[in-house]
């Protein structure tokens, strides 16, 4: 089986992130942010972040937007408060109103731009996901982990590859989980309780 898990991991996996070449490190940190944009070849939609992005992870199911051929897609986390989209913003449409993950999808090219939750009681309202593939920036962190392996099955994997696939993900330096990793499923439960909390009635 010759498999793409995902471009940006295929030839290695960057261990740190690199020093931008204009800004370098100021107090041993690189420049937060960037600019990410859509792949139209003429008026892309250029999104920009102003802040470090968090928990860049691989992810499998078939909801998230992957480059052709890879069978995980890359996605972090900003605040949303972090993200404004700066040029041509008319192109965008949201792509499943009911999700509780609105995509806001390049309506051309049909590049996935960031997920926004609308829902405050949601574990992730506040981040937007985005896709760090789509900057050409560096200073990003690197991958971290590869979440929803199995769920690659519901894009068209054959269930006997995916032993296979775990494998190649762990020699990529990468721990493969059938949810999220545990580091990051510790924060869902942090603030899920804190949301009951908040929401408790007395």
């Amino acid at each position: 089986m010759k498999m793409s898990i995902h471009p940006a991991v295929d030839a290695g996996i960057k261990t740190s992130p690199a020093t931008r070449s204009l800004w370098g490190y100021i107090n041993n940190k690189p420049k937060p942010g960037g600019t990410l944009s859509c792949k139209c070849s003429k008026n892309p939609v250029v999104i920009k972040i102003t802040s470090q992005a968090a928990h860049n992870h691989l992810c499998g199911c078939s909801q998230c937007w992957k480059p052709e051929g890879a069978l995980f897609s890359q996605v972090a986390v900003v605040p949303r408060d972090k993200l404004s989209v700066t040029k041509n913003a008319s192109k965008l449409e949201i792509l499943d109103e009911n999700a509780s993950i609105q995509r806001h999808v390049c309506k051309e090219c049909g590049t996935h731009m960031y997920g926004r939750v609308e829902d405050e009681s949601h574990h992730f309202y506040g981040l937007d996901f985005v896709h760090l593939e789509l900057s050409q920036d560096d200073g990003w962190p690197p991958i971290q982990f590869a979440g929803f392996v199995s769920s690659i099955v519901e894009s068209g994997t054959n269930p006997s590859e995916l032993d296979e696939v775990r494998a190649r993900v762990h020699s990529l330096g990468l721990e493969p989980y059938d949810s999220f990793s545990p580091q990051l499923n510790d924060f869902i439960a942090s603030r899920s309780s804190k949301l009951n909390y908040k929401n408790k009635v007395y």
